[in-house]
């Protein structure tokens, strides 16, 4: 299977929610819980530090593919949950 990267859709955000980011995130002190907002979004879902030197390089560097997003908002956030339920440790 490709991973072929895609756009990100403006306001789906479910990797800005449903994931843990190790990385810090500014306004949050450390890291991101799965589960938990980024302060950065704004009420319509977008990245308010898109495209400025504060946003962390994990999100900067995240690859939207239809692997992971698929083709609708709500795939992306059930994809991004399972896949979080898989890889986070018992």
């Amino acid at each position: 299977m490709s991973f072929t990267p895609t756009l990100c859709r403006p306001g789906c955000a479910a990797c800005c929610v449903v994931v843990s980011i190790s990385e810090t995130i500014p306004g949050l002190g450390g890291p991101k819980p799965a589960g938990v907002r980024c302060p950065h979004l704004t009420p319509e879902n977008l990245c308010e530090l898109f495209g400025l030197p504060e946003r962390p390089k994990v999100c900067s560097s995240y690859g939207a593919t239809r692997e992971l997003c698929g083709e609708r908002n709500e795939e992306a956030w059930q994809r991004h949950t399972e896949w979080e339920r898989l890889t986070t440790p018992d």
